[in-house]
């Protein structure tokens, strides 16, 4: 899962970041907050995250609720911008105008070598998980879309095929039969839970595969099986540490139905 980092002022204001260390600003923060708690819901077993700051912080979050470690690593860094750091769109256009066209910063970084440089990491993270398990990747608009397209065996003319990614938005890619597949791009949330009528005081529901993927249908019932797989809990009343409020939602991960949540 490549997950962009959240939104900064230079982002606000349409300035190119490139490798400036820009941090989150109030609205980044609580867009991070808000996807973690979902993405915390699908159990990833590794995050690794751009050294960036802006980055690190939209980790920050998942990591809290998943209790991961944030591995970082400089290759998933931004495009290094050149003398287009700190430029707002206009400014680009006004003072690059032929260079702005291909969109190759005077002194930056090459278009392929980004590609390069980002798919080597994502292709070493995957080299380094065990068959079934999820990664969050933490990274930069412009570095995952690129490293995406390079994994997927886009040639160079057509780079720029797949749209761009929002502030906090995230891809999903999977490998089959040796080869990469885009199975979601630029989802920024996750289907909400369907309520359920409320429980007699007799009664208690147990929490099965069938029950746990209902909620949240993503990636198909391969995917889900082997997410759900660790998160069965026996039959019986939710723990007392998640009391519900006024939705019926767990009140820890405010997404799942309170008897279903698997944290």
């Amino acid at each position: 899962m490549l997950w962009r980092h959240g939104q900064t002022i230079w982002n606000a204001e349409r300035r190119f970041q490139g490798q400036t260390d820009i941090p989150l600003d109030e609205t980044g923060e609580a867009q991070a907050d808000y996807a973690a708690r979902r993405l915390a819901t699908l159990r990833p077993d590794a995050i690794f995250s751009s050294d960036l700051t802006r980055a690190t912080s939209t980790a920050a979050p998942l990591a809290r609720l998943t209790g991961l470690a944030v591995t970082t690593d400089k290759d998933l860094r931004e495009r290094f911008g050149g003398d287009w750091e700190g430029l707002t769109d206009e400014e680009i256009g006004e003072r690059y105008p032929a260079e702005r066209v291909t969109w190759n910063p005077p002194n930056g970084e090459p278009t392929a070598a980004v590609a390069n440089r980002v798919r080597g990491a994502l292709a070493r993270i995957a080299g380094s998980l065990a068959g079934g398990q999820l990664a969050v990747v933490v990274s930069h608009g412009a570095a995952l879309r690129l490293g995406m397209e390079r994994l997927l065996g886009f040639p160079e003319e057509t780079f720029g095929a797949l749209g761009p990614l929002s502030n906090c938005s995230w891809s999903v890619l999977a490998q089959r039969h040796e080869r990469w597949r885009l199975l979601e791009h630029n989802a920024g949330t996750l289907p909400e839970p369907v309520p359920r009528p409320p429980l007699q005081s007799h009664q208690s529901l147990p929490l099965t595969l069938r029950t746990l993927r209902q909620p949240i249908r993503r990636f198909g019932p391969r995917f889900w099986s082997r997410r759900a797989q660790s998160a069965i809990r026996p039959a019986g009343p939710a723990p007392s540490n998640h009391s519900s409020h006024y939705r019926g939602l767990c009140i820890r991960c405010d997404y799942f139905w309170r008897p279903y949540c698997p944290f």
